[in-house]
Formats: structure tokens, sequence, C-alpha cells
């Protein structure tokens, strides 16, 4: 006997009969005839091979088996109503494990602020935090175990995007860059070799800063490609390279890094970044009060570096 053999309608209604201890009752409290309880008891007979109950007078006595099966039935039929009944979300007492993929940028600046952010407002809950790639590996949100995307916003059928904050992106140097603090000419500018970051093989995440430079007109050499904004600022500190930081990591590694803004002719480069999710989880408490203590923690870290625009609704 296994359980996709049994209807587990039939379970529900053997459940009441032992609670009520009467057929008719029974009936009533599932909105059905008493003949149709009947019904669904000799079918469950036939499946397990006891009689279950035995009329007595105008109520019924279980067998050994379903007095056996009775504590077991109450417990499951509770636990399953709480799961399928939900109530009101209490913050206080979710133990969601939440994952979100944000490139290195975000973990920087954002993930430890949302750590705090949830220690005070889901205590119990647990935070996992991977890398853009894994999102890619995983695949889309939709099929993925990820709860939220922050970076380029998320396109395509049953996703939802929020912008959060637009991203100045800046070239710079190590402190000992030949160029020191002058304002570079385009030539200038054009004869610097440049660290380009490439987080994943997917076009929509290579070298966002090729159109600045092919816009200004000035060539841009590439000599070195790494996985992360924060590999690039290590090699830019530790050499004669440049390359493009979002303002928000030079902020929290320039001055320990040594690293400084460039000044240039190029016109500003900003990249508009939003929270994504899919329409899985869209109407979901938790991933809401999730969604909310990450739009909270951006804006109040975009206000405190003071570089960061809101982004638009």
């Amino acid at each position: 006997m296994s359980i996709p053999s049994i209807d587990l309608n039939l379970v529900a209604v053997l459940h009441t009969v032992l609670a009520e201890q009467h057929v008719a009752r029974a009936a009533a409290r599932l909105h059905v005839t008493p003949s149709a309880v009947s019904n669904a008891l000799a079918r469950l007979r036939d499946a397990l091979g006891d009689p279950l109950v035995t009329r007595k007078g105008r109520g019924i006595v279980p067998t050994p088996r379903a007095a056996e099966l009775a504590p077991v039935l109450a417990r499951v039929m509770r636990d399953l109503e709480l799961a399928l009944v939900a109530g009101p979300f209490d913050a206080a007492s979710c133990t969601r494990t939440f994952t979100v993929a944000v490139a290195d940028v975000g973990q920087i600046a954002w993930v430890p602020r949302l750590a705090t952010a949830m220690r005070r407002e889901l205590p119990r809950a647990h935070l996992r935090v991977v890398g853009i790639d894994a999102l890619v590996a995983l695949g889309d949100l939709a099929s993925s175990n990820i709860d939220l995307h922050l970076g380029i916003p998320g396109t395509g059928p049953g996703l939802h995007a929020e912008p959060l904050v637009e991203e100045r992106n800046l070239l710079v140097a190590g402190r000992a860059h030949p160029a020191g603090a002058r304002r570079l000419s385009p030539r200038a500018l054009g004869q610097l070799r440049h660290v380009r970051v490439d987080m994943v093989p997917d076009r929509q995440f290579r070298d966002p800063f090729a159109a600045t430079f092919a816009r200004a007109h000035i060539p841009r050499e590439v000599v070195m490609t790494v996985p992360s904004f924060t590999a690039a600022a290590e090699v830019v500190a530790a050499s004669d390279l440049v390359t493009m930081l979002p303002s928000s990591l030079l902020a929290a590694k320039g001055p320990s890094l040594g690293l400084h803004r460039l000044a240039t002719p190029l016109p500003a480069h900003v990249t508009k970044l939003a929270m994504s999710w899919h329409e899985r989880t869209h109407g979901d408490p938790a991933a809401r009060a999730l969604r909310a203590l990450v739009r909270s923690v951006v804006t109040v870290a975009a206000n405190l570096r003071g570089d960061g625009r809101r982004g638009s609704r």
C-alpha cells in the first residue's frame, strides 16, 4: 500500500467520521450526504483491508486499526490546515532562507546593511548571498531558488523590476599612476591601458563602458579582463593600469587601496540598478518584507554616500 494509491479525500472523510463518531454529523460537517460518507468509507475499507468502523446505535465505533489511525490523522489534518490557511505574516517568527543574487559591488555597499536590517526586522530568517554568476548558472529567476536579483534590471516573462538607485561609474587609477591628479586630455586618455570587468559570459554584463569611449571617439586598450570590480580595484592599485569602478566601490575601497578618480573629458556614465524578482514570489508576504528591507537599505546607503540618485518609479 502506497500513498499515491489512496484517494486522500477518503482519508479526510475517515478523520471527520472518527472525530464526530457519527456518519450523519460527519456528512453535515463535510457538506455532503450521509450516503456519500458511507460510500467513501466503503472504498477506504477495500483499500486498507479493515472495516474501520462498526455501527453502535445511532453512532459508530472505530476498529482497533481506526483507533490507531485517529490521532495520526488528527495531527496530519491540523498541520495541513496550518500550512494551507496562512495567517498574518509575522516577521519576528519567519524562519525562511532568502537567496539574493548580487554583484560584488552590492555585496560591499548593501549586503552589510541588509544583514543588520534583517537582524532587526527578520531576526530568525537566514540570508544567503550568491554572485551574479550563480544566477546565470542556476537559470533565470523563474526556475531557480533565488528570491531577488540586485543589479541591472531583469527582463522576461513574469519578471518584476523596481528601480533602486543610479550608480555613477568613474575612471580610477592607483596612487603611483603617472597620470596623477591632472585632468587628462583625450589624447592622454586614449593612451591608458585598461582592466575590464566581465562578470559572466553573457552580453548584458560584458564591458558596459565601451560605448562611453566610443561615443567620445577615444580608443580604449583593454589588456586584462577580470570577473569582478573588486579584482579590478586590486589590480589597478598595484599597477599602472586603470579601470572603471562604481562610485560606491571607490568610496568603500579607494582609501585603503590608494585609488583615486581620474579627471577626464568623458561624459558621465550612470548605471541604473534595480531589484528584480519573479511572479512566483510577487505576492508572498515574506518576499515582500525582504524587498521592503532592500529598498530602505539601498536608499539609506545612497543618501549617506551622497552620489547615488534614487531610481525613478
